[in-house]
């Protein structure tokens, strides 16, 4: 059967980089995120779409699983769900419910703040109006896999309104630790250890590595420490 064009706009971008990889690069084939952004110019999370593509099974390795290649580089291994087919592409579904006790770990493992203003249960916000109440939520995590997880997090009721389309690139977030001079990545380690910040340069990484879940705050840990040895 022949395939669709992957330049056909009309199509998903992830769709079209799905088709591209067929097309273009070929199964045990590499390419780099500088060919991928020049074949989609028009795309500009192009390299999303591509880690979206393992959650239907489609094969793609970089250099963190596959140490022959280079840190720019990636393989695509084997093709997965025909995703330019209608329905073939729908986002995976998440639990809804969570025990007392379920809650409780959580809000434990956050020290019991809001990861995302930094309050904590019946402090009050600034404006003096009303006292704050914590909830767990649900974030979208991209993990470096190109797998997508709903990882639990606490947030006040304030910051908890309309956040459910926020989402997490755990990759965006560990090259930005990777590309930190060793000061601060043991500087950025000590925040992570305490749990708290003081200003410096690094505040607008901090600031993105404080709003995470657990299980991405644990991957941050754990590069850190990877990078380091």
């Amino acid at each position: 059967m022949t395939l669709p064009s992957w330049q056909d706009k009309k199509l998903g971008s992830k769709a079209r980089a799905a088709l591209w990889l067929v097309a273009k690069v070929g199964e045990d084939g590499i390419f780099t995120k500088a060919e991928l952004r020049e074949a989609f110019p028009d795309v500009s999370q192009i390299d999303r779409r591509i880690r979206e593509l393992r959650t239907h099974g489609w094969g793609i390795l970089t250099s963190r699983e596959d140490a022959s290649l280079k840190q720019e580089e990636q393989r695509f291994v084997t093709r997965g769900a025909e995703v330019w087919i209608p329905g073939q592409a729908k986002a995976p579904k998440h639990k809804n419910s969570l025990t007392a006790a379920q809650r409780t770990k959580i809000f434990q493992a956050d020290n019991f703040l809001c990861r995302t203003c930094g309050i904590g249960s019946g402090e009050e916000y600034g404006d003096g109006v009303e006292q704050a109440q914590l909830n767990v939520a649900r974030r979208k995590v991209i993990l470096p896999s190109g797998d997508t997880e709903y990882q639990f997090i606490t947030e006040c009721t304030r910051c908890i309104a309309g956040s459910s389309e926020r989402e997490v690139d755990q990759e965006v977030v560990l090259e930005m630790v990777e590309n930190l001079s060793v000061i601060e990545r043991k500087t950025l380690a000590g925040w992570l250890a305490a749990d708290q910040r003081t200003l410096s340069p690094l505040d607008k990484l901090w600031g993105m590595i404080r709003t995470l879940p657990e299980d991405s705050r644990k991957a941050v840990a754990q590069a850190l420490d990877e990078i380091d040895d």
